[in-house]
């Protein structure tokens, strides 16, 4: 699988249009969409791996997925996230479809199906709350998520027009989005019902956003749960299969991507982006540098604070927050997943009580307190090519929540070697994980080869985010109120890509990528890449 040269072993020239920091979702589809436009971009990756949170690992006879567990959008109806990627890979990248049931929601032993199709879904929920007042709630709620989800397109494209553009028509294009972005989602569900088991199922994926109810900005809410209502798919070959298949159009423009490359500093002259430092103290010029490492990282990090307190970034830092933090258990079994049974739709399972805020809130005071939440992902049920790479095997994936502080005494410790307080915290909280995993699917008790799990540490010390967050900044309500979250910044020939300029997930930081090539090149990519693939649609 090719994710790119090693930094360590191959020269690099510096004759290069743009500089790319980082390699997740929204780098790569930056950086191919300027290659298509004839742009010899160069990708700088920390890691050892290229593709963020699209990367796979691998241990003897396994391999995981580390953040990619399934992707919306995908179905022949609402094809635009297909068209994106078909156009970012040149079609190279393929989709399994999951099945009629994606997501399954327990809470203790009540278990409800998320099923494909829209109105298969809403006929689903009312199977499960038939009661007429619960019936006109499931009908007003699923067109409020149409109409936020609506709204987002011209809230997001208003963030690629140049300054006076956005000056003349900036406010209409977002208007509509901020008026559903501003209260929760709870606020907004308690609107429309009473019932707090139906508000619970309602929101029993807020995992995939990270942010409870109560926190939760219900425009991010209603964005995944109408990016999910087709179905969920998985790219067949593994998430690893994406930066595989974007790099070939990266190249053909003579574009690099390189790994084992930390970039320490970007460097600016009169205001002005020219290049960036590396660890090695080694500098990379060229004339745009565009920055996927995070909002926080870029500003708080990678440039000199008297720079970012010049332009008035010091402030804005302070007005947003990282999101959640994880703990995720990979297990492998010497076991295919027919053999096993294993399921393709996810388990999203919660205690018995059905409010996640309290939940939450109990856990992230007391340790021992039920886990809020609990993500079993089955990825090589999900992957038909699974067993052609690994005959005989099969992988589960299992995330929780973990606050950061309890990490954070190990913080400047090395990998696999913090000690055994570290070790017997890792191994309690897998205790308790597989707890959950053999509760819904015992038949793979005594059969698991492997157990490894990674905690806040893993994702600050491979991702870069400084307190282990999974995605970027917390969608809060005042996250979307935050304007100056957009590809351009105040310094000249400095872009920002990925999801922090849009939302979490692997949407969001493709769409990035449309905004980001959008805002430099002056064009509306994405009628681009809708009339490019127009034939195959």
């Amino acid at each position: 699988m090719k994710t790119g040269l090693s930094y360590k072993q191959h020269p690099v020239d510096d004759n290069y249009e743009v500089i790319i920091v980082g390699s997740g979702m929204g780098a790569l589809a930056t950086g191919a969409i300027l290659a298509k436009e004839g742009k010899k971009v160069l990708i700088l990756e920390k890691h050892y791996t290229a593709g963020g949170f699209t990367h796979v690992f691998k241990r003897k006879n396994y391999e995981w997925d580390v953040g990619l567990h399934y992707v919306g959008s995908l179905d022949k109806d609402t094809r635009m996230m297909k068209r994106m990627f078909d156009y970012v890979t040149d079609g190279r990248l393929q989709w399994a479809d999951m099945g009629e049931t994606y997501d399954r929601i327990l809470f203790g032993k009540e278990e409800y199906r998320f099923v494909k199709g829209v109105q298969n879904w809403k006929e689903q929920m009312k199977t499960y709350f038939p009661n007429a007042a619960d019936v006109q709630a499931i009908d007003a709620y699923v067109d409020l998520v149409f109409k936020a989800a609506s709204a987002a397109w011209p809230y997001f494209a208003e963030k690629a027009l140049s300054p006076w553009m956005s000056w003349v028509a900036g406010w209409f294009m977002r208007s509509k989005f901020l008026r559903l972005s501003r209260p929760t989602t709870l606020e907004v569900l308690q609107s429309l019902t009473r019932n707090k088991k139906l508000i619970g199922v309602l929101t029993g994926q807020y995992g995939d956003y990270g942010l409870p109810p109560a926190q939760s900005s219900f425009a991010m809410h209603a964005m995944l749960v109408k990016h999910y209502f087709n179905g969920g798919y998985y790219p067949i070959g593994g998430a690893g299969k994406i930066a595989e298949s974007i790099l070939p159009v990266i190249e053909a423009a003579g574009g690099k991507l390189y790994t084992n490359a930390e970039v320490t500093r970007i460097l600016v002259k009169n205001q002005q982006a020219i290049g960036v430092k590396m660890a090695d103290g080694r500098e990379l010029l060229a004339p745009v540098v565009i920055s996927d490492a995070g909002f926080m990282n870029t500003f708080g990090r990678l440039l000199p604070a008297e720079i970012t307190q010049k332009i008035g970034y010091q402030v804005k830092l302070g007005l947003l927050e990282p999101s959640a933090s994880h703990i995720s258990l990979y297990l492998g079994l010497p076991h295919s997943a027919e053999a096993l049974r294993l399921p393709k739709a996810n388990y999203w399972i919660y205690p018995d009580n059905y409010d996640h805020d309290a939940n939450l809130k109990n856990y992230e005071s007391d340790p021992e307190a039920p886990l809020p939440v609990v993500y079993i992902s089955f990825p090589s049920a999900k992957d038909p090519d699974f067993q052609n790479r690994y005959p005989g095997r099969s992988t589960i994936e299992i995330i929780g929540f973990a606050p950061y502080p309890w990490f954070q005494k190990w913080e400047g410790t090395r990998w696999n070697k913090r000690g055994s307080d570290y070790e017997a915290l890792k191994e309690k909280l897998i205790k308790r994980l597989l707890e959950h995993l053999f509760n819904v699917e015992p038949q793979v008790k005594g059969k698991i080869e492997h157990a490894e799990l990674s905690t806040p540490l893993s994702t600050a010390n491979f991702v870069n985010y400084a307190r282990g967050e999974i995605y970027g900044l917390a969608h809060t309500p005042r996250r979307f109120q935050c304007s100056f979250l957009r590809p351009r910044t105040p310094i000249k020939n400095l872009l920002l890509t990925g999801q922090d300029i849009t939302t979490c997930g692997i949407g969001g930081a493709m769409m990035a990528g449309v905004l980001t090539a959008s805002a430099l090149l002056g064009r509306n990519m994405m009628q681009h890449i809708l009339r490019a693939t127009e034939a195959a649609a």
